[in-house]
């Protein structure tokens, strides 16, 4: 299947997030193996376990689950993206781990084809800021865990980072042209913030959902970054005007276009160019956290 033809998930996983380019995507993957070590870590994956991994996208976290589960063990892939979980089917059949894999269309509010107390574990990376019935997708993690079973989460909490439209935009310092930032940035922002599931809550929500839905034990480990420097994955404005921020955005390139005329267009893009080759370093304000729970 060609990229035009897979779904907005799909494509945003396999290339818009990283316009296909390899130091971006390198750059990448060495963060997402911390992320994917921290829940599989938290989750205390045992040999023989079963785990369903919600949300696996092009798994992550459940190819390292394999690994961990052993060849008594099974790991279940579910997705709202058929071409994803087809794309997990192709990998695991080329790996021949076919025996031990399961493949489910379900989103994670639902769980459908997941029986009731079926799974030792369940996990979760960057899943739940898509979800708008969050309470209810613990609901259903809750209910597919036997007794004693593990949930383990991953989700950056977006809302941390949100500010009015300013001079600071892709981490990197836009005030001579902040009034074309600003028009940048209402290509993002297409709903209130309140009404926005990956904005519209925080790590205490996830505590509270988390014991609401009967967990018991919840562990919750929070990080908060305000204006931490860090260098970006390409200093080459052609590839990072051509990724996206999330499988719902446009990508930079796309926003440009439908945001500004050609001349704001000129000036803004001059500008980045400018700071991206003298070598000015990005800065992070974001918070994440790992949130972990038992089934009594």
């Amino acid at each position: 299947m060609t990229s035009a033809n897979q779904d907005r998930w799909a494509q945003w996983i396999l290339r818009r997030r990283d316009a296909g380019d390899p130091g971006v995507r390198a750059h990448g993957a060495s963060l997402l193996a911390a992320y994917r070590d921290g829940v599989l870590d938290r989750a205390e994956v045992a040999a023989g376990d079963v785990l369903l991994d919600v949300g696996t996208g092009n798994g992550l976290l459940g190819f390292a689950a394999l690994e961990r589960v052993g060849p008594g063990g099974q790991v279940i892939f579910s997705d709202i993206s058929t071409d994803l979980l087809d794309e997990c089917r192709l990998r695991a059949a080329a790996g021949g781990l076919l025996d031990r894999s399961r493949f489910v269309h379900a989103s994670a509010d639902d769980l459908r084809g997941v029986q009731d107390q079926s799974v030792d574990i369940v996990t979760t990376r960057s899943v739940l800021i898509y979800v708008e019935r969050k309470q209810a997708a613990f609901a259903k993690f809750f209910r597919v865990l036997r007794p004693s079973g593990r949930l383990s989460i991953f989700e950056p909490i977006n809302s941390f980072g949100v500010t009015e439209a300013g001079p600071i935009l892709f981490g990197l310092d836009m005030t001579p042209i902040a009034d074309l930032a600003a028009k940048l940035r209402r290509a993002y922002e297409s709903v209130p913030q309140a009404e926005n599931p990956m904005l519209s809550f925080d790590e205490r929500d996830l505590l509270r959902w988390a014991r609401g839905a009967g967990f018991a034990s919840v562990e919750l480990d929070y990080r908060a970054e305000v204006e931490v420097p860090y260098p970006l994955p390409t200093t080459d404005w052609e590839v990072l005007k051509k990724t996206a921020p999330n499988p719902l955005a446009p990508t930079y390139e796309e926003a440009l276009a439908q945001m500004l005329t050609d001349q704001e267009r000129y000036r803004f893009e001059n500008h980045v160019r400018a700071v991206l080759a003298a070598g000015t370093l990005a800065h992070n304000t974001l918070a994440t956290t790992f949130l972990r729970a038992i089934r009594p």
